[in-house]
């Protein structure tokens, strides 16, 4: 048994590195970016007019010119165009690239227009509403570094520069394994002694928010078929997360199996509540990391985020990120269990508040639904007092 602090320390030193892959930008969107993205050309790359109006030389309104002669119509998507010199302008739209020698455009709230001229009613300022070229970023600046993931808004950048296919950290192959002979499918009706598979389920749909599409498999407890069908999954995924058969019962043969199959076991056994029989090693041959989480909903999901999640960004190489809130009542943690207690949160004059969740312990799959994540408490003397400040782990996006 080993402390929650040492456990989290020796789960993040098995990362390793994921290696890269290159994607359809299409299909890049939640993906991590192994490369810098570089501006091909300036941004924008020419002057650009942001309102529909006329493009006209600010000398000429210098030396006393109000009324323009009309020489065409400038809509964006046309080649450039040159204003010829005297008291000439072009009708522009938004978007439009400014012609040479125009250095000023006036929307045409400004403007009467007449017989094929233009006169201004009030005196521009020279460059008004002119988005000019390289104002936003240079040639070869770095618009998105390497490490970032992939928003929406990002698309759009890769897309300006020309990137149809981008370099991204290639994602973990992932198998998410259940044991249990009393487990059933969602389709099915259990019997008295049985309940529906949940735990698997569950994760593989927290996968998919980081944009990974894990397999699912269930054993049965046979130690035979266990070792048989773990060997298999050891040598075709890097991670491994499996739901159940670590505790002391006399059908928990998955410590033994991975004994057996040169799982070099890192950890069993936390002082944590919940997931205290969580077992932790690697299988150095095929460099598989194995999280072995114990079988209570509550357990498998409470060790997914604390442990896995952490992990899996640092293999991502994407920076840690801690979360805090504060308690709005008080919590007692006695030594020697640090405790994951489920929340609800709420927003209070800016700040995100956190309110124990009454449950029914590690068994109540239904209040992970009702939990906005989980409050880190180590244990304390005292204990800790409605307005403190303390580690969040959220398990949903919060608004």
């Amino acid at each position: 048994m080993i402390d929650f602090d040492e456990a989290y320390k020796k789960v993040l030193q098995h990362t390793f590195d994921l290696g890269v892959e290159t994607v359809a930008l299409t299909e890049s969107t939640g993906r991590v970016l192994a490369e810098d993205i570089k501006a091909d050309r300036d941004f924008p790359p020419f002057d650009r007019s942001t309102k529909d109006g006329i493009a006209l030389n600010y000398e000429a309104v210098e030396k006393g010119t109000m009324t323009f002669d009309v020489q065409g119509v400038l809509s964006a998507g046309m080649a450039q165009q040159t204003l010829p010199h005297g008291p000439n302008c072009y009708e522009i739209m938004t978007g439009a690239v400014v012609p040479n020698d125009a250095d000023t455009v006036v929307m045409y709230e400004e403007v009467a227009l007449e017989n094929g001229t233009a006169t201004i009613s009030k005196q521009p300022r020279k460059g008004q509403n002119i988005h000019v070229k390289g104002n936003d970023e240079k040639f070869g600046a770095i618009l998105l570094k390497k490490g970032k993931r992939i928003s929406a808004a990002d698309i759009g950048v890769l897309a300006s520069v020309g990137k149809a296919e981008v370099e991204v950290k290639r994602n973990p192959k992932i198998c998410v394994i259940s044991t249990g002979n009393e487990l059933v499918e969602v389709s099915e009706t259990p019997l008295p002694h049985q309940i529906r598979k949940s735990n698997t389920l569950s994760l593989a749909a927290a996968l998919s928010n980081e944009n990974i599409q894990a397999t699912s498999l269930h054993f049965l407890d046979d130690r035979e078929i266990i070792e048989k069908e773990l060997k298999k999954a050891l040598k075709h995924y890097d991670v491994l997360l499996l739901s159940g058969g670590v505790s002391k019962g006399k059908f928990d043969f998955i410590p033994e199996a991975m004994e057996g199959l040169g799982v070099r076991k890192v950890f069993h056994k936390v002082w944590q509540r919940p997931g205290k029989p969580f077992w932790f090693g690697v299988q150095k041959e095929f460099k598989t990391v194995v999280f072995s989480f114990p079988g209570n909903p509550v357990s498998t999901f409470a060790n997914y985020h604390v442990y896995f999640l952490p992990w899996l960004s640092k293999a991502m190489e994407l920076p840690a990120v801690e979360h805090q809130v504060i308690l709005d009542e008080s919590i007692q943690v006695d030594p020697p269990f640090v405790r994951f207690v489920q929340v609800t949160v709420h927003w209070e004059r800016a700040c995100l508040r956190a309110r124990p969740l009454k449950d029914g312990g590690s068994g109540d799959l239904t209040s992970l639904s009702k939990s906005a994540g989980f409050v880190l408490l180590r244990p304390k003397a005292k204990a800790y007092e409605k307005g403190e400040l303390v580690t969040f782990i959220p398990t949903r996006h919060i608004v």
